[in-house]
Protein backbone atom coordinates (compact mmCIF):
# COMPACT_ATOMS: atom_id res chain seq x y z
CA UNK A 1 0.00 0.00 0.00
CA UNK A 2 1.09 3.67 -0.93
CA UNK A 3 0.76 6.65 1.29
CA UNK A 4 -1.55 8.46 -1.79
CA UNK A 5 -4.71 8.75 -2.10
CA UNK A 6 -7.62 9.87 -3.70
CA UNK A 7 -10.60 12.35 -2.11
CA UNK A 8 -13.86 13.24 -3.48
CA UNK A 9 -15.37 16.18 -2.85
CA UNK A 10 -18.81 17.30 -4.56
CA UNK A 11 -19.36 20.80 -5.07
CA UNK A 12 -21.27 23.46 -7.33
CA UNK A 13 -20.37 23.83 -10.61
CA UNK A 14 -19.46 27.83 -10.30
CA UNK A 15 -16.98 26.49 -6.89
CA UNK A 16 -15.07 23.70 -8.48
CA UNK A 17 -12.36 25.23 -10.58
CA UNK A 18 -11.52 28.01 -7.59
CA UNK A 19 -11.43 25.37 -5.35
CA UNK A 20 -9.47 22.63 -7.41
CA UNK A 21 -6.89 25.39 -8.25
CA UNK A 22 -6.21 26.60 -4.62
CA UNK A 23 -5.97 22.93 -3.69
CA UNK A 24 -3.14 22.41 -6.32
CA UNK A 25 -1.49 25.98 -6.32
CA UNK A 26 -1.57 25.35 -1.88
CA UNK A 27 0.26 21.74 -2.62
CA UNK A 28 -2.42 20.27 -0.75
CA UNK A 29 -3.27 18.20 -4.29
CA UNK A 30 -1.21 16.69 -6.75
CA UNK A 31 -3.91 16.88 -8.93
CA UNK A 32 -7.82 17.46 -9.26
CA UNK A 33 -9.92 16.29 -12.13
CA UNK A 34 -13.20 18.15 -12.50
CA UNK A 35 -16.05 15.97 -13.44
CA UNK A 36 -19.03 17.36 -14.73
CA UNK A 37 -22.77 16.64 -15.17
CA UNK A 38 -23.01 14.55 -11.73
CA UNK A 39 -26.65 15.11 -10.37
CA UNK A 40 -26.86 14.33 -6.75
CA UNK A 41 -30.20 13.38 -4.61
CA UNK A 42 -30.14 13.44 -1.34
CA UNK A 43 -32.52 14.92 1.88
CA UNK A 44 -31.39 17.91 3.59
CA UNK A 45 -33.75 19.60 6.05
CA UNK A 46 -36.07 16.79 5.47
CA UNK A 47 -36.74 17.61 2.45
CA UNK A 48 -35.52 15.49 -0.72
CA UNK A 49 -33.30 17.89 -3.03
CA UNK A 50 -31.45 17.02 -6.44
CA UNK A 51 -28.81 19.35 -7.34
CA UNK A 52 -26.09 19.45 -10.45
CA UNK A 53 -22.96 19.67 -9.02
CA UNK A 54 -19.31 18.57 -10.23
CA UNK A 55 -16.89 15.84 -9.00
CA UNK A 56 -13.61 16.98 -7.82
CA UNK A 57 -11.50 13.60 -7.60
CA UNK A 58 -8.02 14.59 -6.16
CA UNK A 59 -4.87 13.09 -5.81
CA UNK A 60 -2.94 13.66 -2.51
CA UNK A 61 -1.04 12.07 0.61
CA UNK A 62 -2.08 10.77 3.53
CA UNK A 63 0.51 12.25 5.49
CA UNK A 64 -1.17 16.40 4.44
CA UNK A 65 -5.18 14.41 5.07
CA UNK A 66 -5.79 16.75 8.33
CA UNK A 67 -4.48 19.90 6.48
CA UNK A 68 -6.37 18.92 2.88
CA UNK A 69 -9.83 18.46 4.85
CA UNK A 70 -9.41 21.59 7.01
CA UNK A 71 -8.69 23.74 3.45
CA UNK A 72 -11.51 21.81 1.85
CA UNK A 73 -14.06 22.57 4.94
CA UNK A 74 -12.88 25.86 4.77
CA UNK A 75 -12.99 26.92 1.32
CA UNK A 76 -16.60 25.10 0.27
CA UNK A 77 -19.58 26.62 0.57
CA UNK A 78 -21.47 23.83 1.83
CA UNK A 79 -22.47 23.15 5.33
CA UNK A 80 -21.70 19.62 5.56
CA UNK A 81 -19.64 18.89 2.89
CA UNK A 82 -19.05 15.44 0.97
CA UNK A 83 -15.25 15.02 1.83
CA UNK A 84 -14.65 11.01 1.24
CA UNK A 85 -10.72 9.72 1.09
CA UNK A 86 -9.52 6.02 -0.61
CA UNK A 87 -6.11 4.89 0.19
CA UNK A 88 -4.36 3.61 -3.27
CA UNK A 89 -3.64 -0.16 -2.77
CA UNK A 90 -1.77 0.13 -5.65
CA UNK A 91 -1.05 2.01 -9.14
CA UNK A 92 1.47 2.69 -11.66
CA UNK A 93 4.41 3.61 -9.58
CA UNK A 94 5.88 6.26 -11.65
CA UNK A 95 2.53 8.42 -11.33
CA UNK A 96 2.21 8.09 -7.46
CA UNK A 97 5.87 8.98 -7.02
CA UNK A 98 4.84 12.11 -8.88
CA UNK A 99 2.13 12.50 -6.69
CA UNK A 100 4.05 12.42 -3.62
CA UNK A 101 7.00 14.98 -5.21
CA UNK A 102 3.95 17.12 -5.81
CA UNK A 103 1.99 17.32 -2.59
CA UNK A 104 5.57 16.97 -0.15
CA UNK A 105 6.84 20.52 -1.80
CA UNK A 106 4.96 22.79 -0.10
CA UNK A 107 3.97 20.70 2.90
Amino acid sequence: MTGEIIVLVTCPPADSASLASCLVTEGLAACVNIVGGVTSVFFWDEKLNQESEELLVIKSNRAIWSKLEARIRELHSYVVPEIIAFDIACGYKPYLDWVSKEVSKKS
